[in-house]
Parts: structure tokens; sequence; C-alpha cells
């Protein structure tokens, strides 16, 4: 090799090369551990209605690790993602030493439970309940159901419409049995759905009926069990009605 000038080229060469990466490696490290390129800026952007950007700032800023250059981005998004309120976080680079960060906050739909909130998609939360704008209506089931819950909370407020009111509190029990109550103050008791029907055909029973019930009962009617083949029960300033269009057992 070392009387072959060609080969001793090639070796030269590739030192010459090595030695340059290695200088433009050392070079690249020391510019980008200069100060200059520190995380100085999070810009904050999408859904804050509930949020706090210098709240924001403060939480996460201290779990950054790295600068313009090193900063993990999935790592900074599940920070901001893991901020009460916030469903979702997008994070990028804004040269030479800045975040830029976009959020999109849960809709709430309702309460959940005795802590949790519902989003209108169905998704369970946790945050400050003092923060809410108005007061949003109550819903309770098994674990998994919220979905659910959300869908027939949706259906229960279509159909009441015609008589003004809405549902307030929409409750899935562990046996899987609906109870939905009323902005007018009426409790309702529909039992476990039989087939995908059940709840319509129940509520259109009753709802066909309201005006003759409340003609005959007064508008005050506390609570209606619809867990009658064809008929209902009512309760009403201290009375109990029977629907006559059924006397069967309940299911």
């Amino acid at each position: 090799m070392w009387n072959n000038v060609r080969q001793l080229n090639f070796a030269a060469n590739a030192l010459y090369a090595l030695l340059a990466l290695v200088l433009l490696a050392a070079g690249g490290y020391w510019l980008i551990q200069r100060p200059n390129f520190a995380l100085r800026e999070i810009q904050i952007d999408g859904d804050t209605d509930h949020i706090n950007s210098p709240t924001v700032r403060a939480s996460v800023v201290g779990h950054l690790k790295g600068n313009f250059f090193t900063v993990d981005l999935d790592s900074a998004r599940q920070q901001f993602e893991q901020m009460p309120w916030v469903r979702r976080a997008s994070v990028r680079r804004v040269w030479p030493n800045a975040l830029a960060v976009t959020l999109e906050e849960y809709k709430p739909l309702g309460t959940w439970g005795a802590d949790q909130l519902v989003s209108v998609d169905g998704e369970l939360f946790t945050a400050n309940q003092g923060e809410l704008d108005e007061e949003l209506p109550a819903f309770d089931g098994p674990d998994g159901t919220a979905k659910e819950v959300v869908a027939r909370y949706q259906d229960f407020k279509k159909w009441y419409a015609p008589l003004g009111a809405a549902p307030e509190e929409v409750t899935l029990s562990p046996r899987y049995a609906w109870t939905v109550k009323l902005s007018n103050g009426t409790e309702i008791e529909y039992g476990r759905e039989r087939n995908p029907q059940t709840l319509a055909d129940r509520s259109r029973r009753l709802i066909e009926a309201w005006a003759a019930v409340t003609q005959r009962w007064g508008k005050e009617i506390e609570y209606a069990d619809l867990r009658y083949p064809n008929g209902f029960a009512i309760r009403a300033a201290g009375m109990r009605f029977i629907s006559d269009t059924d006397k069967a057992k309940k299911q």
C-alpha cells in the first residue's frame, strides 16, 4: 500500500473527509448549544375559552427539555394535552427560539357522575367545573357508555321539544335502564331498551297523551312511568294515575 500512490491518495482523502465531518459535527453541536437558540417564547393559538395562556406556559415550560433544535415535539405535545380542557395539541418550531402551539379544547355538553365532564363528542374529561359559563345537563352511566348516553340525550331533546321541555338529567343505570328528568320537573322512567324503537315508542305515547294528561291532572306532573307495553303511569300533586290503555305488568 505504501508504494501505491493511488491508494495513499485515497486514504489521505478519506482521512481529510473524516476530519471535515468531525469538525462539521463539532461546529454544528457548538452552534446548536448557543444561548440564542434556547426556547424563549411559546405562542398559543386555537381554542382558549377555558385556557389561561400564562398558566399554560408556566405549567409546561418546566417540562420541556432542549432548545429550538433538540426539543422533542411529540413529548411537548403530550405535555400540552395533559392540561385541563385540552383535547388535542399540535406543536411546531418557530425560528429561532420559539414554539407555536395550536390547541383544541373539549366542548362540554354536560357533567358526568360526581366530578367529570362529557364533551359533545361523548368524550369524558376532567376540568374545573367552576369555569363553566352556564349550568349543564347531568349525565351518568356505566363505564364505556358516554357516547351512547350523549346520543340518547340528543334524541330526548328532539322528542320533548314540542312540549317546550328539555332533558336536564339523563341516567343509564348499571342494569341499562334509562331515566330522564325534564326541565319542567317531570322525571320519566323508561326502563331497558327492548329494541331500537323502545325509547322512541314510549316517548311518543307520553307526548301524544300529554295534553289530555295535563288538562285532567294539571301541569305539575312529577313522575311518569313508561315501563308498560302500551300505557303509562303518572304521579301529580300526590295522585297516581295508571293509563287505562294498559293494566298489564310493567316491563
